[in-house]
């Protein structure tokens, strides 16, 4: 795995953790030597994982629409930034740039993309692996909601077992790596 895309929000949140744990992704993924792809902005989280990866000597890929350069306020110091016309061409290009996906506390957007990244996982459009860091309990609400959706019969088993869901990054990483066998972007279910 040599890059992950982290989705995430465009603010810090409420919880100071939330920051905190931005740091210490940008520095595990740094330390993994694994390359950030992300939605281009220099606000929030999302801002935090970029400077904190650059800081400390990794990549990062940017995707950002053009109309939201200015509400997002796009990072200029990346690594590469990439400007597309829809929030579509957006998610379609991170995942052609990446090998894996994990989403940090985040709002709407970010459930959009990881919920695009499981679909089109489940469609078929990519084999890569894909997760949630659980950080104090941020996303303990929407896991007890998917395993209902699952019990429901709206979703198999098998499906729901491919989101994994960690609250510590290390562990999410190793998972994340474990499920992803290459260039193919196959995984082992």
């Amino acid at each position: 795995m040599q890059r992950l895309a982290v989705y995430c929000g465009s603010a810090t949140g409420s919880d100071p953790a939330f920051a905190e744990t931005a740091r210490e992704v940008g520095k595990a993924m740094v330390g993994h030597n694994i390359d950030l792809v992300y939605g281009g902005g220099r606000l929030g989280l999302m801002g935090i994982i970029a400077d904190t990866v650059l800081e400390n000597g990794g990549k990062v890929f940017g995707v950002i629409p053009e109309m939201l350069r200015g509400h997002e306020v796009a990072h200029t110091g990346l690594t590469e930034l990439h400007i597309v016309d829809t929030m579509h061409e957006r998610k379609a290009q991170m995942t052609e740039l990446t090998d894996g996906f994990i989403a940090l506390p985040g709002g709407i957007g970010t459930l959009d993309e990881l919920f695009e990244a499981w679909t089109w996982n489940a469609l078929g459009y990519h084999g890569k692996p894909f997760g949630l860091l659980n950080v104090n309990g941020y996303w303990d609400s929407l896991v007890t909601f998917l395993d209902s959706v699952a019990d429901n019969g709206f979703m198999s088993v098998a499906r729901r077992e491919q989101l994994i869901v960690s609250d510590n990054i290390e562990e999410a990483i190793s998972r994340l790596k474990a499920a992803y066998t290459g260039a193919e972007g196959k995984v082992t279910w």
